[in-house]
């Protein structure tokens, strides 16, 4: 046995034993008392890279759950003010319907009925106005996309929150083809002695019909005029009159592809083209043309961006001219000149593949965004509609001239009677958008609502395995580290009395 006083190996390796044990227990009494495994990046690099990337992930799963609570308290309390509107406009329907009432009716009743009318819409342009969540304001139009446009004879409709903004440029709107009325003309005059020989008129629109016989005190003007009061009073969107030829035409109000009707007549060619029979009249023609350089689906007047469309889906706006669209001056087109804006049919030209420009929409994007996920471009949108009255009942052609909600007056029959169907059209346009939130709501907000508060359970219980403490792991380390410190302390102890052997030795 070699004995050496100098260097002392054995103490030396018991004190590193002893140090290690120590530095061991005290990491496990941290571990212990913090509850997680990983408190520096020292304890597992690899590990902590994704527990962080994990924490982030759940941060933001926490708060887009949030977000999409709130989201759902907005939308509710959009609804609520819509669903009130929509029971003013009831009241108002009742009271048109009631004002139609014509021979019980005087002018004091229908006075009354006005008067309620007008205070019911001031209430809805109320509702429109206040209606807010915090200090957003809903039902003003300032919380969807809003537009204007340039050329006389273009209206902007509306837009979606997956409309483009237009910026200051703007869209171009070419149109190849206007809309048309399904319309009829006869072929033969109608005579003041025609109308006196009990001359049968029909029409039918969507299996409703309209039937007027003349008798021996008609003429021609007052035969038209009694069969369109006959239409009027089924509820057909049919007009009758009489041509600078004597000819009656028969005309759809609406436009486009979807309203057709059928014509009879008890004479050939004063409506149908047989004595009796029963003729088809063709329907109108939807507008086409594009708008941003893009095509656009067509429906009446009304040009829709297509879905998917790079940037107007879901602008909507109309092109209300009867005629085509009109040549700029001196614009040369087969080397025809075209002074004046003399429309291109009656300038011989033919108007081309692309169509002709007649303005600009402009787009200014407002629709409410929604961050419902944890990460980037995880947004949702909604376009909420103005809802004041002048907004409402747009679009529907009417012989009282009604533009909008705002303006029917029921203190006349014809006026009561197209009351009614501009408060359908209104009440129509905010069932939709009712349930464009309820959708929203229910598919979009609540939907994402529960796949959150999965991920983020699911996400978590991932970040705890990793990060977190097994109690009872920790627990056996540590009593092993402390119990191997303890043997270790002995241990330098004893090491550090060998050298006093030597001093059997020296004596």
């Amino acid at each position: 046995m070699t004995y050496r006083i100098n260097h002392n190996i054995a103490s030396i390796n018991s004190h590193r034993n002893l140090t290690m044990n120590n530095q061991n227990m005290a990491r496990t009494l941290e571990k212990l008392s913090s509850g997680m495994k990983i408190n520096r990046a020292a304890d597992s690099p690899a590990s902590l890279v994704i527990s962080e990337q994990m924490r982030a992930q759940i941060s933001g799963l926490n708060q887009a759950i949030d977000n999409s609570e709130t989201a759902v308290s907005l939308v509710q309390t959009a609804e609520a003010n819509m669903a009130e509107v929509n029971n003013l406009l009831v009241a108002v329907r009742q009271l048109a319907v009631h004002a139609s009432n014509e021979g019980v009716n005087d002018e004091v009743m229908l006075a009354a009925d006005q008067d309620e009318i007008e205070n019911a819409l001031g209430t809805i342009d109320r509702i429109a106005e206040q209606a807010q969540f915090g200090t957003k304001r809903l039902l003003n139009g300032s919380r969807g996309a809003v537009g204007t446009t340039t050329g006389e004879n273009l209206e902007f409709v509306g837009a979606t929150v997956e409309t483009g903004d237009s910026r200051e440029m703007g869209f171009d709107v070419k149109i190849n083809q206007v809309a048309t009325k399904a319309s009829i003309t006869g072929a033969t005059a109608v005579t003041d002695e025609l109308a006196q020989n009990g001359e049968r008129l029909t029409v039918i629109e969507n299996g409703t019909m309209a039937t007027y016989v003349s008798d021996g005190n008609d003429t021609a003007a007052t035969m038209v005029q009694n069969f369109q009061n006959e239409i009027n009073a089924k509820g057909l969107n049919i007009d009758v009159s009489l041509n600078e030829a004597g000819n009656m035409t028969a005309t759809h109000r609406e436009y486009g592809s979807d309203y057709k009707f059928e014509v009879l007549s008890s004479t050939a060619g004063v409506l149908s083209e047989g004595a009796g029979e029963i003729t088809d009249v063709d329907a109108g023609l939807d507008v086409v043309g594009t708008i941003n350089g893009e095509s656009a689906v067509g429906r009446g007047q009304v040009l829709t961006g297509a879905e998917g469309s790079k940037c107007i889906e879901g602008l909507a706006i109309r092109y209300h001219s009867d005629g085509p669209p009109e040549i700029n001056p001196k614009c040369e087109v087969e080397d025809i000149e075209v002074e004046g804006g003399v429309p291109a049919e009656e300038a011989g030209v033919e108007i081309p593949p692309e169509g002709l420009s007649v303005g600009r929409v402009f787009v200014t994007q407002n629709s409410m965004k929604f961050q419902v996920g944890a990460n980037k471009d995880q947004t949702v949108g909604i376009s909420v509609e103005n809802t004041h009255t002048e907004h409402l009942g747009r679009g529907i052609t009417n012989a009282s001239g009604f533009e909008n909600l705002s303006q029917i007056d029921v203190t006349n029959f014809q006026g009561a009677q197209d009351a009614i169907e501009l408060v359908d059209k209104a009440i129509e346009t905010i069932s939709k958008q009712r349930g464009d939130l309820g959708a929203f709501q229910k598919n979009t907000l609540e939907s994402n609502l529960s796949n959150l508060r999965i991920q983020s359970e699911n996400l978590t219980s991932s970040e705890s395995v990793i990060r977190d403490t097994d109690m009872a792991k920790e627990m056996a380390t540590f009593t092993k580290n402390q119990i191997l410190s303890q043997s270790a302390t002995a241990m330098l102890a004893q090491a550090n009395q060998m050298p006093q052997s030597v001093m059997k030795l020296l004596g």
